[in-house]
């Protein structure tokens, strides 16, 4: 049985492709950690709009990180781990804005 993955999220960890223009998007991308410091994957990291509403969903590389192409804003993250559970909000603006959620 062949499984398709077109419809999968990008790999977490690959680098943003040549193609993407960091003066037109907004990317937002970061790492989810523990309590303890040590990076979480596997965790599922949800982006919310202003209003609390999912907007979508990705699953963390082994190395924790996450990536999100999202309109400039302010948006909450929702990292679901088997560490626990956290919380963080972030003004995006074109271009990357690199944060964290910790989880525990």
């Amino acid at each position: 049985m062949t499984v398709d993955q077109s419809c999968a999220a990008p790999d977490q960890a690959a680098p943003l492709p040549a193609s993407v223009d960091l003066e037109k998007e907004t990317v937002i991308t970061g790492i989810v950690t523990a309590t303890d410091g040590a990076v979480v994957g596997g965790a599922y990291v949800r982006l919310l709009d202003a209003t609390g509403e999912f907007a979508a969903e990705v699953v963390t590389s082994p190395a924790g990180q996450f990536r999100f192409f999202a309109a400039p804003g302010t948006w909450t993250l929702r990292a679901l781990s088997r560490h626990g559970n956290g919380d963080t909000t972030v003004t995006a603006v074109r271009g990357v804005t690199e944060t964290g959620v910790r989880v525990g």
